[in-house]
């Protein structure tokens, strides 16, 4: 009897929008125990695992043809594995609680960025029921800009990456670029020519639209873009407030969301500008090496040239959660096991310019049944 059942067995759903650019895109083809690249460690233990393999055989070489016996009491391991095993657990769920501590602090300000422009594009209102004036507009649309610069800002940030001019090169740009929309490339432009002999990246793309006309930064000074433009934003908190868009608790709440974002990013930089202390890593680094150099004396006898298979598995495992943990220390990069902050941002600015795009049509009084009507 055929199935009734509308759902087709196959149907594999598609990302919506919300979440399109962090989620995953495609499943996954190959099973991940066979995966040896996207995501493995093995381009990291490749070498400590081959020269302790090759150590192995050169040890069976000499227990077997040249000195006879160099064994070792296998009571040693047992001993050593306790340390090992310690050190590795305490440096993996270090690593992981800055992966996971970094995730939520990027979540706390996709948060707050949602909130703060949610509450001023909901409040930009006139009282007497007429239209805001273009100054009015204009300042509420640069301001939901700059709350979605603000994610980029400290994304770059976190990754040394500088790309606003500083203001104490604006003399020595011939014709200072253009913040406007219409012409994305001219920015660009202006500022190849400087290079990167300052410290300075050529401007991204993405800023292109976001940031105020004329902004320029203060990084070679130390203030962070984030922090300049979380200044923007209490400004127009204060210019809301004069207005009589916010009464005194709103603007007091909306002024605790910048105070969370700000005290988010601290957190990020704190993960970012502390590594795990050196002591710690070279000891363990000594403790792991010292292990399984010692290793191949206590099984030579008992195994023979099988010792070299089993040491390498042995290696394979400790080195490779060594790696895992290495690689989660710092979880603000490019690698494929960092958060996935380009996704995540992304679909963050596309929800916020559909809703500033409703609002300016709801401003302007073409929306048909939109959300701010």
């Amino acid at each position: 009897m055929p199935s009734t059942n509308p759902v087709r067995p196959n149907h594999v759903r598609r990302p919506t929008y919300p979440l399109a650019h962090a989620a995953r895109q495609k499943p996954r083809r190959v099973p991940l125990v066979l995966r040896f690249a996207n995501g493995a460690v093995h381009s990291i233990i490749v070498v400590p695992v081959s020269l302790h393999s090759l150590f192995t055989l050169l040890i069976v070489y000499l227990d077997r043809h040249v000195t006879g016996s160099v064994g070792l009491p296998s009571t040693i391991i047992p001993s050593l594995s306790i340390v090992v095993g310690l050190m590795l657990v305490f440096r993996n769920s270090t690593s992981y609680d800055r992966f996971w501590t970094g995730r939520n602090c990027l979540t706390t300000i996709g948060t707050s960025v949602r909130n703060l422009a949610r509450t001023f594009l909901v409040s930009a209102r006139s009282k007497n029921g007429e239209n805001l004036g273009e100054v009015e507009r204009r300042d509420t649309e640069k301001i939901v800009r700059v709350l979605v610069a603000i994610l980029y800002a400290i994304k770059h940030n976190l990754r040394a990456e500088f790309n606003i001019p500083p203001a104490s090169l604006a003399n020595e740009i011939p014709h200072p670029p253009s913040y406007s929309r219409s012409r994305p490339q001219s920015r660009r432009a202006s500022f190849e020519g400087l290079g990167e002999e300052g410290g300075i990246h050529t401007a991204k793309a993405e800023y292109i639209s976001l940031l105020p006309d004329g902004l320029m930064g203060y990084e070679d000074q130390g203030l962070g873009l984030p922090l300049q433009l979380a200044v923007l934003v209490e400004g127009y908190i204060r210019r809301g407030f004069e207005r009589g868009w916010f009464h005194g608790p709103q603007a007091s709440q909306m002024t605790v969301q910048v105070n969370s974002l700000t005290d988010a990013y601290g957190r990020m930089e704190t993960i970012r500008s502390t590594p795990i202390p050196v002591a710690h890593l070279i000891h363990q680094k000594q403790v792991l090496a010292l292990f399984t150099c010692v290793l191949p004396f206590a099984i030579v006898d008992d195994y023979g040239w099988w010792a070299i298979p089993i040491v390498a598995i042995v290696a394979f495992t400790l080195y490779g959660i060594e790696g895992i943990g290495e690689q989660l220390e710092d979880p603000f990069g490019y690698d494929k096991n960092d958060i996935k902050m380009d996704g995540i941002i992304e679909d963050t600015r596309q929800e916020l310019m559909v809703l500033l795009e409703e609002w300016k049509a709801t401003a302007n009084g073409t929306a048909l049944g939109g959300m701010f009507e």
